[in-house]
């Protein structure tokens, strides 16, 4: 990727690559960045959540600037193939040129957020850019719950002006984000002992497109979870089928792509259950086969397991899946084409041997409706018979449309590039709303290349749109506001 431009940037992202930074285990990447302070001779420091702020003088003539807060977070969301081989805590992702984009060989990229931190790291290291005084803000642990924006002290920064380097589409400037948190019902898990005369099947479920839950959640993606969780309800009214286990999805914030269960029958039944099953799948990719073209679902025989869920147990869970919501609750009636409310069926875990859990994530522009969506799962939850308890929140960013450092960027790109960007608020969660409350004076925008396929390993990112991006973002520090 040295070969591409620009040259700097793409330098340090190939170099970020080689470091394992799956969320809550930064320690190689905040040392990779301690050790580049120590190399530029650079002023470092690190909070007790474990963000590191570098600053960096301003350049000559730049001195009476305003301070610009470049932020990025370090971790990363790890989802592969399920036939690749890749161990997150210790293999680099292998990138690999493919058309217009980078992308990675059956894993995320993790040009989310790494494309920022390179870009960081290519202004911090340069002599020739032109800029005023600069901090360089890198949060840890921002896709499994944002607990280092949340753990950010209000005296760690200086500047008032923060550039967020996280969102995904080059041409569009954010001045707004939802704000989000989790609902986690937890089921105590009662089982049986199977008979011997019965025999088991394990239904799998693959190929969804999965996605990020904020940015794709309107998309009509399949939920592996919500259609797995269909035809075991089908097939339990039909057959009175057991279930010994059921799992699905793998992280909070994106779109479950596979699911798998293994069900316990009696023996006389194996053919009529296999042929539901068939009738079933081929209903399915009817349905969503023109959004979900890899959708594949197998069924093959399995060992006997030992137990299998009570009937009253899993007719509560069955049902309290069923009517579980997932997808846009309701959209924005200030901003066009925006998800105002949003739910995410996002994982079963089913691993423990006296609990399932069932963990669902909530977005909203409106922290009221945030609150509502929240309370109609602990309803439902409580219905069902399960310990209910949250977690995860952290709140939206409000847009400013009076915002000075917006009405300098809108300027500044159409100088570069001869047309207007798009002024957007973003479905996704940022880390602006937590930054707002520790630090009430912050002007705040978010930019960023443009990224496809974001938590999930078709995860990718334009390559023209990275020079771009560097391009306007070397324009704005050349733009900062003097000080007033």
């Amino acid at each position: 990727m040295r070969e591409l431009e620009p040259t700097e940037v793409w330098s340090y992202f190939e170099e970020i690559l080689e470091i394992p930074r799956l969320s809550r285990n930064e320690e190689k990447i905040i040392q990779y960045l301690e050790g580049f302070a120590a190399e530029k001779k650079l002023k470092c420091k690190k909070d007790k959540t474990g963000n590191l702020l570098i600053s960096k003088p301003a350049s000559k003539g730049y001195e009476n600037r305003e301070i610009m807060i470049l932020q990025s977070h370090v971790d990363m969301v790890g989802e592969k193939l399920k036939d690749v081989v890749h161990d997150f805590s210790k293999d680099p992702v292998k990138a690999k040129i493919q058309d217009e984009w980078v992308t990675a060989e059956g894993t995320t990229l993790g040009a989310d957020d790494g494309i920022g931190i390179a870009a960081s790291l290519a202004i911090l290291a340069s002599d020739i850019i032109d800029h005023g005084p600069i901090e360089c803000l890198f949060t840890v642990d921002e896709e499994t719950g944002m607990t280092g924006a949340s753990g950010l002290k209000k005296d760690f920064m200086k500047g008032k002006i923060l550039l967020n380097l996280d969102s995904e589409d080059e041409g569009e400037i954010f001045i707004g984000c939802a704000g989000g948190m989790d609902t986690i019902g937890r089921f105590v898990k009662k089982t049986k002992q199977v008979s011997k005369e019965q025999n088991a099947l394990k239904i799998t479920m693959e190929g969804l497109q999965g996605g990020h839950s904020g940015d794709e959640i309107h998309k009509g993606f399949g939920n592996a979870i919500k259609l797995m969780n269909r035809m075991l309800w089908n097939m339990d009214q039909r057959f009175k089928i057991h279930i010994a286990s059921f799992e699905g999805g793998k992280l909070r914030n994106a779109i479950p792509r596979e699911a798998s269960a293994v069900i316990v029958f009696r023996d006389e039944i194996e053919e009529q259950v296999k042929k539901f099953f068939n009738s079933f799948y081929k209903e399915l990719s009817g349905e969503i086969g023109d959004v979900e073209p890899g959708f594949q679902m197998s069924i093959q025989p399995v060992k006997l397991p030992l137990v299998r869920f009570k009937r009253g147990f899993q007719r509560r869970l069955l049902n309290m899946l069923y009517g579980c919501p997932h997808g846009v609750i309701g959209w924005s009636g200030d901003i066009e084409g925006l998800v105002e409310t949003s739910t995410n069926l996002a994982l079963i875990k089913d691993s423990d041997p006296h609990f399932v859990e069932v963990l669902t994530s909530h977005r909203s522009s409106k922290e009221s409706a945030k609150r509502d969506i929240a309370d109609r799962m602990t309803a439902l939850f409580t219905l069902a018979s399960a310990e209910v308890s949250h977690s995860g929140g952290y709140p939206g960013w409000e847009p400013d449309p009076s915002s000075e450092i917006l009405t300098i960027s809108q300027k500044v790109y159409k100088a570069l590039f001869r047309h207007e960007p798009e002024i957007k608020a973003i479905h996704a969660g940022l880390e602006c709303g937590l930054f707002l409350e520790k630090y009430p004076q912050l002007d705040m925008i978010s930019i960023g290349p443009t990224i496809k396929g974001a938590h999930t390993p078709e995860e990718r990112i334009d390559i023209a749109s990275v020079g771009r991006f560097w391009d306007f973002l070397l324009a704005l520090l050349q733009n900062a506001p003097v000080k007033r």
